[in-house]
């Protein structure tokens, strides 16, 4: 009885002390905080993959209405998974439908509306991305780990203020990574209390006295559970989902896997097979099935990416760009502090101060592997943006918090001890660190650009739109030109479905009758084109619009939206091409910044100038006031309606710029 209790004690002692729960205003209200920048909605704009790998092509599905399905969804070559985004934008959108006809016919309101289409998907995305923070709780518990420090580092971080709440596949990712990490860590500190257990017990049966105690502790040890196959199901299930939604999971999962020392994994769906058409129903039901049926994405992703010319088209990076860039873009200092801790570790390693570096089969190995390898493994493609990386978050948040922070954390460098391990009581901070600052000052800049400023004014222009396309008369053009901005989502408009043959009930003697919807709104991206270019197509739509209307009574409204640093460039380009239209500005949107086309700061740099003119005249001062503010304006999207000379009803010439 005395060796029972002994060894009860023995395994209590194991057991971290879970962390006493404080009141975590802080954290609650950035939960929180995250909560209803989904709501604002969010006008910034980060990458056209948001809307065109995901809102895009299934609103397609859900809506009758005129799609743009993006080249990932060639049916000849897929290489994008349809599986994901239905889950998440087609669940949101089935809920959509669900409530619109109540919210009609109580409110008066459609749910069908830009502003839902958007916020629907993302507040779904949104909710998901806590399934992140608490995987992060759990870890934190489980080792004894100060968890309150590194929830509100988590929370703070504008990638889970925006990237995160975005329909981002790496979004998906941060979230599939977050879960695999979570049940690693439970299998690997279940482990470890199977391995004291069975070290003890062999201890006890080899210091036995007689047979009988070996007897007992033999038994015993034979009694402990099995802790290799632990999470088998849930690891493989996530992996797999992983890699269907990003191959690039791969990238990963690997260190989660390998720590849990996973034996083999192999899946094969059919889900995209059906959508992209190589197997239908009639062919599983005459056992009619090859190989040539299935359509695997992540091969067909891989393959894609394995050409470095395909990849010439997203853009050539340098190979260390996640390093020397993306990864201090993303998280600053603590990126920063993570890259320089694993530099040492490197050089204690290359010297070989073994006892420096963490155990192997550590909670820390562990994380420090989820963030360094992922990022190596990646770094090898050309093609690298910062949105690759996010789910690298998790681990170095968990690893280096505490250090913004000031307080007690994980040891990166020696070893921890298990037989001991520290319950780390949370410290009132009354002064925040100097690294807290940086943090939270560039987080701030960056949820700003990111969430609002970026492209910011492409969601109101959308949304100008939609009203523009509801409210004008029938038999109506609309055409919109657009420069240097991402492009516009046309789900968004819901525009008329021109590609399905309707068929109208007519009566005997006439019959059925098909027919199709005529396009009355037409988008004509420019992109980065020259001035000269665009001009010359603006005049000839307009040209072919007159005629229209001349001969079949098709009147037309043309629009030509581009930042407001790219006007002054077109008016001159008018005046100096005898101005064959007129055009005034009928709409601006502030805060929108282009990178493509940032304002010019040529005129602030004349006054600044001392030698051309003094700050300290009076007249000069205020013009240099006004020169700046000018500047500032200039952060605008700008929508300009152009319209023929001779039905140009008499304004103010080049009204553009008031």
């Amino acid at each position: 009885m005395r060796h029972i209790t002994e060894y009860h004690r023995s395994i209590d002692e194991y057991k971290p002390i879970s962390p006493i729960k404080r009141k975590m205003k802080s954290y609650w209200i950035l939960a929180i905080f995250r909560i209803l920048l989904t709501f604002v909605p969010q006008t910034g704009y980060i990458h056209p993959d948001e809307y065109f790998q995901a809102i895009e092509v299934i609103s397609g599905d859900h809506f009758d209405i005129d799609v743009y399905k993006p080249w990932e969804y060639n049916a000849t070559f897929p290489i994008r998974t349809i599986f994901i985004p239905q889950m998440i934008v087609g669940t949101s959108y089935s809920i959509l439908k669900i409530l619109s006809p109540y919210t009609f016919y109580f409110f008066g309101t459609s749910l069908i509306l830009p502003y839902y289409l958007i916020v629907f998907p993302r507040l779904f995305i949104c909710i998901l991305s806590f399934i992140s923070d608490y995987c992060l709780y759990k870890i934190c518990c489980m080792c004894g780990q100060n968890y309150k420090v590194r929830l509100i580092t988590f929370a703070s971080s504008y990638v889970m203020l925006t990237y995160a709440t975005r329909v981002f596949s790496n979004s998906i990712e941060l979230i599939l990574t977050s879960l695999l990490l979570f049940y690693t860590s439970q299998c690997m500190v279940y482990s470890e209390k199977v391995i004291i257990k069975s070290d003890y017990l062999s201890n006890k049966y080899d210091e036995a006295k007689n047979g009988v105690e070996r007897v007992k502790y033999y038994k015993l040890l034979r009694l402990l559970p099995s802790h290799s196959l632990n999470h088998c199901f849930k690891i493989a299930t996530i992996t797999v989902i992983g890699i269907f939604n990003r191959p690039t999971f791969v990238a990963f999962a690997f260190p989660p896997i390998f720590f849990w020392l996973q034996r083999g994994l192999g899946s094969k769906t059919i889900v995209d097979s059906f959508y992209f058409g190589y197997l239908t129903m009639g062919e599983i039901g005459n056992l009619d099935i090859s190989l040539n049926n299935f359509v695997v994405t992540p091969f067909n992703f891989l393959k894609y990416n394995a050409n470095s010319k395909n990849l010439e088209d997203h853009g050539l990076h340098p190979r260390f760009l996640h390093f020397l860039l993306n990864i201090p873009l993303l998280y600053n200092v603590l990126g920063i502090i993570g890259l320089l801790t694993f530099a040492r570790m490197l050089f204690s390693g290359l010297k070989g101060r073994w006892l420096e570096l963490p155990r192997i089969q550590s909670i820390v190995s562990l994380m420090i592997t989820s963030f360094i390898v992922p990022v190596a493994l990646l770094s090898f493609f050309p093609h690298q943006e910062p949105r690759f990386i996010i789910p690298v978050i998790f681990p170095l948040v968990f690893l280096y918090a505490p250090k913004l922070n000031h307080v007690s954390g994980v040891d990166t460098i020696s070893h921890i001890k298990q037989n001991n391990p520290t319950n780390y009581m949370p410290q009132k901070i009354f002064k925040p660190t100097k690294l807290q600052i940086i943090w939270y000052f560039f987080n701030i800049i960056l949820c700003l650009f990111y969430g609002f400023i970026h492209q910011g004014g492409v969601f109101p222009l959308t949304l100008r739109m939609s009203a523009e396309l509801k409210a004008k008369p029938h038999l109506t053009h609309i055409h919109l030109y657009t420069s240097y901005i991402y492009p516009i989502p046309t789900a968004l408009l819901h525009l008329k479905n021109t590609q399905k043959t309707y068929v109208s009930s007519g009566n005997h003697n006439s019959g059925n009758h098909k027919y199709r919807l005529t396009k009355d709104f037409y988008l004509y991206e420019q992109g980065s084109k020259n001035m000269t270019e665009v001009y010359n197509s603006i005049t000839q739509k307009l040209q072919e619009c007159e005629e229209k209307f001349k001969f079949k009574r098709i009147s037309y409204r043309l629009y030509y939206t581009l930042p407001y640093s790219a006007v002054g460039e077109f008016a001159e380009y008018s005046q100096n091409n005898s101005l064959l239209f007129n055009y005034y500005t009928i709409w601006t949107y502030y805060p929108h910044i282009s990178t493509e086309k940032l304002p010019s700061l040529k005129t602030i740099n004349e006054h600044i100038n001392l030698q051309n003119i003094s700050l300290f005249r009076p007249r000069s001062l205020i013009q240099l006031i006004d020169d700046i503010s000018m500047f500032f304006q200039q952060f605008r999207l700008a929508l300009i309606k152009i319209e023929n000379s001779t039905q140009f009803v008499k304004k103010t010439k080049n009204s553009v710029f008031t």
